[in-house]
């Protein structure tokens, strides 16, 4: 019987022959041994500010995104600042100014597993502890700030 919590795999790196742990969730691995079990899934809410590149450049607040990538960028550092600052929360910011259809709901995805998110906000979500929030990550969809929430 194994003494690592559920969800973990002990296994042994071939090219070092050292003992790693195996997330069976995620397929993430890590050198230290785990002290909680593996999650299968998270709940998280963001803050999405699209730009010009964006896969979609366009959403429920604006019909054409024309805002640089940079432009984007320091739009969210101010919200950022004011999350930080307690000017506002992150609920009432996203619910007002997040470019995601998610703004209905406060930026509330709800829970979410591996492969149902792009790669970085999927990376990004999993490596927040919950009621930890992320500096901007980004993906195709533009500029986020993500609140792990479960």
């Amino acid at each position: 019987m194994s003494d690592l919590p559920e969800g973990w795999e002990e296994r042994t790196s071939r090219s070092t022959g050292q003992v790693y742990y195996l997330n069976k969730h995620t397929k993430q691995s890590q050198w230290d041994k785990p002290t909680s079990p593996a999650v299968a899934q998270v709940r998280a809410s963001h803050l999405l500010v699209k730009h010009r590149d964006s896969r979609r450049p366009s959403s429920w607040r604006e019909e054409n995104i024309t805002r640089s990538k940079d432009e984007a960028l320091d739009i969210l550092k101010g919200y950022l600042d004011r999350i930080n600052n307690k000017e506002a929360s992150f609920e009432e910011l996203a619910s007002q100014f997040s470019d995601c259809s998610s703004a209905k709901k406060g930026g509330d995805l709800g829970m979410f597993g591996p492969g149902q998110m792009q790669k970085p906000f999927e990376e990004a979500s999993f490596a927040l502890q919950v009621g930890q929030m992320s500096g901007p990550v980004f993906t195709d969809s533009g500029v986020h700030i993500i609140l792990r929430t479960k």
